[in-house]
């Protein structure tokens, strides 16, 4: 195995000393820090974890905007040997304390204002420290301000197992409770140096970062810049002029987004075209881009490769599709990611082969350590695959919960959820169909399809959609009935007005989504 799996995470970033200690390592909006910045403004958060009781394996949550400093605290806590918790800087107070409470932080840094949040039924335990950016008056004690912290002492790093746990990255609880995903040290480094391998990534690179740090796409952004020696270009806001903007003032040469973040772009691009000379790559995850902006993509970063990607938390980064086969394969996962096994399973039957179907499982040192201290939920997730019994014995696997289909090629393509699967006439049909043929329209932005029980068809087929200007029902219906199959008709549309909801990496949130549509349809009969 590679000697450079068994690493701990702080060293991702100690490792550039000395030959890259006066190289820009990461920009945002008000400042530039090189590696040996960074090291020493991490070594200052290790330091005040140490003062104030914090030890080894406890868990320490970074709630920041976006940016340099956010850096800093993940590493300082990891240089110490404390567990990070990234809670995205949009969470809500509600939001905050129920993963405090729920990972027992030991310490919690973010700004004034969350802190001044943080009370009544959402007050954080007596003795949590918090270290926080702004004025200090009025805060009780406890809080200390990041502007007094002392200088970098050079303290030695913890240096215990590699394999042990390195962060908790908590789901968006769209479908309940927040749950804490378990990654340790390894299967972050092992992500970054598969990701770095087959983006083609180098110390040259300046990738542009939107996605948020507690997505694990964001975070793998920033892993593979310190891996490579590259660097980090900060962009807290999701939208699409700044990116551009930020894009061009920097020579950036990578940007990765999710399908609503890509769609926002294109329809800016389509009507400013802009040269953006030193962009080499352009990736997706988190999602299916519809057809009409796939399509469209190659006309507005024209010569800049497209990599499509499949990845879920539980095991970090799973496929790829090459950008050499993106012509002919426009919306395929492709295959496994370097250092990952990913199988289509015929749950009773074996692998998928060429035309079937089947679920996404992926095996290797990729796949988490589980939820936090929910072990039920992890053996119900990630446990061993009797269909790959004879290649990986009792390995366990993670259980995606994703249909796909492989191609004569081997290449998979998402099919859809399978909690997800419209059940309509006697026809399985998969969402993702009936949102790819209405974004084909050209009169929706947002498309999310879902299944309403009916006691004819057995469920009826409805869509949400945010409609572009001058585009209405009438016209969409028609477009519908010129392009589907009669049991793929949507029977509603229901409008929706202004921005569908997005979860905090970014995707559109579709359990919110199709939850308001049908309360309203119910409302209307």
């Amino acid at each position: 195995m590679d000697e450079r799996f068994d690493r701990r995470m702080w060293q991702l970033l100690a490792d550039n000393l000395p030959e890259r200690a006066g190289k820009i390592a990461a920009i945002d909006r008000t400042h530039r820090a090189t590696y040996a910045e960074l090291v020493a403004e991490a070594g200052r958060i290790a330091d005040w974890l140490v003062a104030r009781g914090i030890r080894p394996g406890d868990r320490v949550i970074v709630h920041l905007r976006k940016g340099i400093d956010e850096v800093a605290a993940m590493f300082g806590a990891w240089k110490m040997g404390a567990v990070v918790v990234n809670v995205n800087f949009r969470w809500t107070a509600a939001q905050l304390a129920y993963v405090a409470r729920d990972s027992r932080a030991r310490a919690v840094i973010g700004p004034r204002n969350a802190l001044v949040r943080l009370t009544g039924d959402n007050a954080l335990p007596e003795g949590t420290a918090f270290l926080f950016q702004g004025k200090a008056e009025g805060l009780a004690q406890g809080a200390d301000p990041w502007t007094a912290l002392p200088a970098d002492t050079g303290s030695a790093p913890d240096e215990s197992d590699p394999r042990g746990l390195a962060m908790i990255i908590y789901t968006s609880g769209s479908t309940g409770a927040p749950k804490g995903v378990m990654l340790s040290h390894r299967n972050i480094r092992v992500g970054a140096i598969s990701v770095a391998e087959y983006l083609r990534l180098d110390e040259t690179d300046r990738l542009l970062s939107v996605l948020p740090y507690s997505f694990d796409a964001g975070l793998n952004q920033l892993t593979t810049m310190l891996l490579t020696g590259g660097t980090v270009v900060h962009q807290p806001l999701a939208m699409q002029t700044e990116i551009i903007r930020m894009a061009l003032d920097e020579n950036v040469t990578g940007i990765a987004g999710v399908p609503p973040l890509w769609n926002q772009i294109v329809r800016l691009l389509q009507d400013s075209p802009t040269e953006l000379p030193a962009l080499k790559r352009i990736t997706n995850t988190g999602g299916k881009i519809p057809p009409n902006i796939l399509e469209v993509l190659p006309q507005v970063f024209p010569g800049v490769d497209i990599y499509l990607m499949y990845g879920l938390t539980e095991s970090f980064r799973s496929t790829y599709l090459p950008p050499e086969k993106y012509a002919a394969k426009m919306g395929s996962i492709g295959r496994q990611i370097p250092n990952a096994r990913v199988f289509a399973i015929k749950h009773g039957q074996g692998i998928a082969g060429p035309g079937e179907q089947g679920e996404l499982v992926h095996a290797g040192p990729l796949v988490s350590m589980g939820y936090w201290e929910q072990p039920e939920v992890t053996a119900r997730k990630i446990r061993p695959c009797p269909e790959l019994a004879h290649i990986l014995g009792d390995e366990p696997v993670v259980w995606s919960g994703d249909l796909v289909r492989v191609d004569d090629d081997g290449d998979m393509w998402f099919v859809s959820r399978m909690d997800e699967m419209i059940k309509t006439l006697g026809f399985r049909l998969s969402p993702t169909e009936v949102e790819d043929i209405i974004s084909q329209s050209g009169l929706v932005s947002d498309v999310v399809a879902y299944g309403v029980e009916d006691p004819e068809l057995g469920q009826a087929v409805h869509a949400a959609v945010t409609y572009l200007p001058q585009a209405d029902e009438s016209a969409l219906a028609l477009h519908c009935t010129r392009t589907m199959a009669h049991y793929m008709r949507p029977s509603y549309f229901h409008a929706w007005d202004g921005t569908m909801p997005r979860t905090a990496s970014g995707k559109l949130d579709r359990p919110a989504i199709i939850a308001t549509a049908k309360a309203a349809a119910a409302a209307q009969v």
